[in-house]
């Protein structure tokens, strides 16, 4: 890659400065392996301060893996709630059972064996590896990309798969023999708070006087940015469907987005339809029961990762048919008080708030 003195400085200025500005974060007050692998699946496409409060709650509830592997996968969705990716949780809940019966509850301390676990990549594999054990092992997120791409004026798009290679394999090198978990967090914290994607804070950086893109003032072109495609849009109907007081809810398939969570009955409204057609349809192919279609009770915007949704919220009244899941995994009438007790994905918070507040119109 690069010389061995430039490998041994970047070691040296990184490690200094990292014990001296390191952030005080509660998965950084723990040796645990268990705490670190749950930070690190939290810390996946989130910020930290969005983190930490979930971070708390959960090694509060699961303080150890055999507790997460006992409990259910309802009430660990419930303590998820809100941080979205639910896939993360899923895979986490899953993954400690195996810990619990293939490896007697001790979390695996090589990444081969940290990448049979569901949900573990090579980025967390690499990070758990490193941070838990002292392994020498890289970790690639999109700080350290950052950084190596300015540091060593790397061009082309960093999700090319010969660039993510070259980016690879640069962070490899740089791990130290000693102190590997240390200087890969460093890595992580100088693209977090000092290497940052725009108006970087190139004169509070321990490696400036290294950084080739600074050097030829690049460092606000690097790395390489790809135009982002305009996200799809999807107009989205659900239904609070009364009967007797209650409101009809149904559950989510455990696989695919979302899955696992609590709903209310509903989906896309194709060409051409009505939002009351719309609506009317999907409660029909989805518990095959038939409604009235009421007033709107709100309208919410959402953004998801790949795709936007605005979603109409209607009251109903149930008609006729008996409740069957179709396309979903189970369903339940449920008093609105009670709405809190399910784990529902965080674009519903606003419509549950209205429904606990007042009264429907029946």
């Amino acid at each position: 890659m690069k010389h061995p003195e430039q490998v041994t400085r970047i070691q040296a200025a990184l490690l200094d400065w990292f014990a001296a500005n390191a952030r005080d974060l509660p998965w950084r007050r723990t040796n645990d392996p268990y705490a670190v692998w749950v930070s690190e699946i939290m810390l996946q496409q989130t910020r930290v301060r969005a983190v930490v409060p979930y971070y708390e709650r959960f090694l509060a509830r699961f303080p150890t893996v055999e507790r997460l592997a006992r409990a259910r996968l309802d009430t660990v969705l419930k303590l998820w709630e809100g941080l979205g990716y639910y896939s993360r949780a899923r895979n986490l809940h899953e993954a400690a059972k195996m810990v619990v019966t293939r490896f007697h509850g001790h979390l695996p301390t090589t990444r081969e064996e940290l990448l049979t676990l569901p949900g573990i990549g090579r980025y967390t594999a690499g990070a758990i590896a490193s941070i838990a054990f002292g392994r020498r092992d890289p970790l690639v997120d999109g700080n350290v990309t950052r950084v190596l791409c300015r540091v060593f004026r790397i061009r082309g798009n960093p999700k090319d798969v010969a660039v993510q290679k070259r980016i690879w394999t640069i962070a490899a090198e740089l791990v130290p023999e000693e102190h590997a978990g240390q200087f890969n967090q460093a890595l992580m914290e100088l693209g977090s708070e000092v290497c940052l994607p725009r108006d970087p804070r190139c004169e509070a950086c321990p490696v400036n006087s290294l950084c080739a893109a600074r050097r030829h003032h690049e460092q606000d072109a690097l790395p390489t940015r790809v135009p982002k495609r305009p996200l799809p849009f999807h107009t989205v109907v659900v239904g609070m469907i009364y009967r007797d007081g209650r409101i009809l809810i149904d559950k989510r398939k455990p696989d695919g987005l979302l899955g696992g969570l609590w709903e209310f009955p509903g989906g896309k409204r194709r060409p051409g339809e009505t939002l009351q057609a719309a609506l009317r349809r999907e409660v029909r192919e989805e518990l095959a029961l038939t409604v009235r279609v009421g007033r709107l009770l709100a309208v919410v915007d959402h953004a998801y990762s790949h795709f936007r949704v605005r979603i109409h919220a209607f009251e109903c009244t149930y008609v006729s048919g008996t409740p069957r899941c179709i396309t979903c995994a189970v369903f339940k009438w449920v008093r609105p008080g009670d709405l809190g007790r399910y784990a529902f994905p965080a674009a519903n918070n606003k419509i549950i708030a209205i429904l606990r507040s007042r009264k429907p119109t029946h």
